[in-house]
């Protein structure tokens, strides 16, 4: 079977989102599909959105999916393309997504010094 990366569309006229998808080859635009691995929405504003699962895309490439010409643009400006050439593995970014996430979870956090642990001190010759 034949699997190709594409575009599956979705929204209103003049108001386009599109979903990334795996599906065979052979399908029709909105037929059955294999995975779903993101979202693409040009029309968001500021500025088109692209949300696409990075590890599950590496491993349908590795599988033998191949990427439409829109979906290889889309793909290459996120970086996945350049990721699939150095050879990459889905489980390498799916431990550095994940370590990200950890990361931004447990934002740093410095411990206060308190009233008791540094006491002020007073000049000389000033009392109460």
């Amino acid at each position: 079977m034949a699997t190709v990366i594409r575009l599956k569309r979705g929204g209103r006229t003049h108001a386009p989102y599109y979903r990334v998808v795996v599906c065979d080859g052979r399908t029709r635009r909105s037929g059955r599909v294999l995975d779903e691995i993101g979202v693409y929405h040009p029309c968001a504003r500021p500025e088109p959105r692209v949300e696409i699962d990075k590890a599950k895309a590496l491993t349908w490439l590795a599988k033998g999916a191949q990427p439409s010409t829109t979906m290889r643009n889309v793909l290459s400006k996120q970086g996945v393309l350049a990721a699939y050439h150095e050879g990459v593995s889905a489980e390498d970014v799916a431990k550095a997504e994940a370590a990200e996430t950890t990361a931004e979870a447990a934002p740093e956090t410095t411990p206060e010094p308190t009233a008791e642990a540094a006491p002020e001190a007073q000049p000389e010759g000033e009392g109460k």
